[in-house]
């Protein structure tokens, strides 16, 4: 299993790019993000919007670095759930289901990267060996 200890890196990357990606591409789409917040029926659209730059941006980057990916993957995959649950439920819609679809199995590779951490190559891994060390 040694040779294979950069997958949870390539894991984070594939996951966490998306989110931040998304997180980025909505800071330039202000008004057209709160109005499709606000067309999905959703309260205080502009809280909503700051809410969801923060959780994919600082997500992204946290699965991007290593760092306290436990509590960033949690934070995500819930997210991803109710991103689908609000903004992807119309199920005749096969473009919607599609979406739907993909926002629950990213979670499903969230909670794999809650559980399991963030593998050799990430800044978590760097400060545990640091406290064995210091210990």
């Amino acid at each position: 299993m040694e040779s294979y200890k950069f997958l949870p890196l390539l894991g984070r990357i594939l996951l966490g790019a998306p989110f931040l990606m998304s997180g980025l591409s909505k800071l330039g789409a202000y008004a057209a993000t709160v109005g499709y917040i606000t067309a999905m029926g959703l309260p205080l659209p502009p809280l909503a919007f700051i809410i969801s730059v923060v959780i994919e941006v600082g997500g992204g980057l946290l699965l991007l670095s290593g760092y306290r990916v436990r509590f960033a993957a949690l934070v995500l995959a819930v997210f991803s759930v109710l991103a689908a649950v609000f903004f992807h439920r119309n199920f005749a819609d096969q473009n919607q289901m599609i979406h739907f679809l993909k926002n629950v199995m990213m979670a499903g590779g969230l909670l794999q990267i809650t559980y399991f951490g963030a593998g050799a190559f990430s800044l978590d891994a760097r400060s545990d060996r640091s406290a064995l060390s210091a210990g």
